[in-house]
């Protein structure tokens, strides 16, 4: 037997903070040598971190890459690890995989597909590199390997497929297998999704298996760069066995899963997997030589060997609550905030962000303990709490608001809930405000306002008079404000501008009403594993979701203003996500929703589409989000749709008339 230690990391970096994704690089490599780990891999474009946009275009960014990569250099003695970059070659940028080995640079295999959908604008930075070429980069005098590469050190194949090169029909693999290559390390960025953790692990574990290699899956964790969350699983698979993987949604700053694999047996499992027809690829990959002295490893250490084993795929409810945790806590320090500020109606939107902020304390300090959660969070010098509930007191402050439309219940909602999580609470009447604002225009028009003429701004002008006082609380506590808006809200434009879309984070964006209101029932009954569930919004969940704007008599409910929730994200689904347009829309409405009769139906789907091009503007506006799944309607990183537009009015003319019909 031929045994090898080997490993695979999750880190949590930042765009172009040099220093901080340098330690977390140093520190990867210190835990993997102490471990007797040989081969060690690291997420892509690690050095630079992956959300830099249009920094990537700059040339000091590159030169400063370079730098930070020679500074590693010394600390890669005894270990090959991969490091990730940009590399400018021939007036283009590749994305690419440096590996070092023993304290030297054995060369650079280059990306050959880029992400190119959804959240991802690769191409508009970097070029894919050809299949089966490559070229020479000359660095300081020296010349290495660059492109298609694949490396041999001290007898041990090792090649590349970096992210999206594993998720593409002609991935690099097969040809690497071809070549017998013995290890494949991916360096990801791989953005958290809905149940995207499963499909990563079927392709490693496939990889590994059909390529008769040792599979070595990096990836990055945390909320990188504002929207996207990562949610790290870093995995070894050898054989179609997975044989370590890192926790996913760490709060640690990084990750390992190692691994003690038999080469012998995978090289066995190689040679039964290849077929007898093809043979090794031509001139198309060039191999670098080096001699590299791997360490023993005792017999007694082979086997699984679980890093934090997590790999099950957890509930929608399990995985967004860690998702936006971790996105919080990400976004609390890198943004140097130091605390969060909610209005907190009482209703479902600001209730599920007050008990994601304290989710979220509750996790952290479960996993880092009290003292290492403040000292990641070093730049909130008067955080002096020394347990979970003291912390969220410093931490979270909930405002709520009331005006003489605002009910009992919501006010015992809202206080109740804050007190249950510990939360700072304050009470603002605003009615006065609302009153003052409603005498100056209407002594400036000359006629009184009335709810018969002017429903929508009368409306308004309450969520309005809100904003400013709950931003002099936030910038008072040099806190950031959480706005409170969901994804159903945004679809329709049910919302006031700088009124409840007030804030600098959104956590709830990108989630639709009626997932957050069951996420809602679960966290009241269940909760994520490991805490106590959240009693506390027993009179939340038993309220009709309504924005209490209107005068009390009016029995105001959203669902009632719009449509059914239900019926609303489904129509959301079918038109936005999968560009339906109104009649198609209809026919399959009326197939998952008879009870409602096709004429009601026609008059929610062309209300839907109305109002979806009316407020574009408004989804443009909204304070960034996370992205949690491949269906959201951010503009900016996933669904574009033009401000000015003809509104589907030629469409909804059809609608209409088959239904006149």
């Amino acid at each position: 037997m031929r045994l090898l230690k080997v490993g695979a990391a999750t880190l949590n970096q930042t765009p172009l903070d040099w220093a901080n994704n340098q330690s977390n690089i140093l520190s990867a490599i210190q835990e993997a040598q102490e471990q007797g780990v040989s081969i060690l891999c690291l997420p892509e474009l690690c050095i630079t971190g992956y959300g830099c946009e249009d920094t990537f275009l700059s040339p000091s960014v590159l030169r400063t890459s370079l730098e930070v990569v020679k500074e590693i250099i010394p600390a890669s003695k005894r270990l090959i690890v991969n490091v990730g970059l940009p590399i400018r070659y021939k007036n283009a940028i590749f994305n690419t995989a440096c590996l070092l080995c023993d304290g030297k640079i054995a060369g650079f295999t280059a990306k050959r597909y880029l992400a190119r959908s959804g959240i991802h604008y690769e191409p508009r930075w970097f070029q894919g590199w050809a299949k089966g070429k490559d070229a020479q980069l000359t660095l300081d005098g020296d010349i290495y390997p660059l492109g298609d590469v694949h490396f041999d050190c001290g007898g041990i194949r090792i090649g590349f497929e970096i992210c999206e090169d594993a998720w593409v029909a002609d991935r690099p693999g097969g040809g690497l297998s071809l070549d017998g290559v013995d290890v494949i390390m991916n360096p990801s960025a791989s953005h958290f999704a809905f149940g995207k953790h499963a499909v990563r692990e079927r392709f490693v574990l496939e990889a590994s298996r059909a390529f008769g290699v040792t599979y070595l899956y990096s990836n990055m964790l945390g909320n990188e760069a504002g929207r996207a969350i990562y949610d790290g699983g870093a995995m070894v698979a050898s054989c179609g066995r997975l044989d370590a993987v890192t926790e996913r949604f760490s709060f640690k700053s990084c990750e390992i899963a190692t691994a003690t694999i038999d080469l012998d047996q995978t090289r066995l499992g190689q040679a039964v997997s290849a077929n007898s027809s093809e043979t090794p690829r031509e001139g198309t990959s060039h191999c670098i030589s080096s001699n590299f002295q791997y360490p023993a490893v005792p017999v007694s250490q082979t086997g699984l060997e679980v890093a934090n084993w997590e790999h099950i795929e957890k509930l929608k409810e399990e995985e967004f609550s860690r998702a936006v945790s971790l996105g919080l806590f990400d976004y609390l320090r890198k943004s140097k905030s130091k605390g969060f500020v909610v209005s907190l109606s009482g209703g479902a939107d600001s209730s599920a962000v007050t008990c994601l902020v304290a989710i979220m304390i509750n996790l952290a300090v479960k996993q880092l303990g009290v003292n290492v959660f403040k000292k990641r969070l070093a730049h909130i010098q008067n955080l002096t709490a020394e347990d979970t509930r003291g912390l969220i007191k410093q931490l979270l402050t909930c405002v709520y608001q009331s005006t003489r439309n605002s009910s009992e219940d919501t006010k015992k909602s809202a206080s109740g809930l804050a007190l249950a999580l510990g939360a700072e609470f304050l009470e603002f009447d605003v009615d006065l405000l609302v009153e003052n604002y409603q005498e100056i225009v209407t002594a400036s028009l000359g006629r009184e306002l009335t709810w018969e003429n002017d429903d929508i701004s009368l409306q308004n002008i309450q969520a309005r008079v809100r904003s400013p006082g709950i931003w002099l609380v936030a910038n008072l506590k040099q806190a950031l404000l959480l706005s409170t808006s969901n994804r159903s809200e945004a679809a329709v434009g049910y919302a006031t501008m700088d009124g409840d879309t007030s804030g600098g984070l959104s956590p709830i964006a990108g989630i639709d009403k009626a997932f957050l209101c069951r996420w809602l029932r679960w966290a009241e009954k269940e909760g994520p594993a490991g805490l106590e569930s959240f009693s506390a919004l027993g009179p939340v969940n038993d309220q009709e979701p309504s924005a209490e704007l209107r005068p009390k008599e009016h029995c105001q409910t959203d669902e009632e203003d719009l449509m059914p929730y239900s019926l609303l994200d489904e129509i959301e689904r079918a038109a936005i996500r999968d560009k339906k347009d109104p009649l198609e829309v209809f026919s399959l409405m009326e197939l998952r929703f008879p009870e409602y009769g096709s004429e009601q139906l026609a008059r929610w789907i062309k209300r839907f589409f109305i109002l979806w091009s009316r407020n574009q503007w408004k989804r443009e506006r909204y304070a960034p989000s996370f992205h949690l799944d491949d269906e959201n309607l951010d503009p900016k990183t996933w669904c574009r749709f033009p401000i000015l537009s003809g509104g589907f009015k030629r469409e909804l003319e059809k609608l209409t008339k088959l239904i006149n019909d």
